[in-house]
């Protein structure tokens, strides 16, 4: 089963979509593209994990997704 990134992704970097199934966002399952924007919050203020606090956007085939992914949710993609 695919793992999470140890860090947290830049822009640019390659990752696949990965929620689990009962995500809202299930239907971007297996999505592959690079990371377009990052936003901060005070989520891992909160759980105690400073990767909680990043959400990415992802961007395939020229088209940015419309939805905040959190590292959870995406496994690194292939170059």
């Amino acid at each position: 089963m695919p793992q999470p990134a140890s860090d947290s992704y830049r822009e640019g970097d390659n990752a696949r979509v990965c929620p689990s199934e009962s995500d809202l966002d299930c239907e971007h399952h297996g999505k592959q593209g690079s990371i377009s924007d990052i936003m901060q919050d005070s989520l891992g203020s909160e759980t105690g994990h400073e990767l909680d606090s990043y959400s990415y956007r992802i961007e395939t085939d020229g088209n940015e997704i419309d939805v905040w992914f959190r590292r959870c949710d995406l496994v690194p993609g292939s170059t």
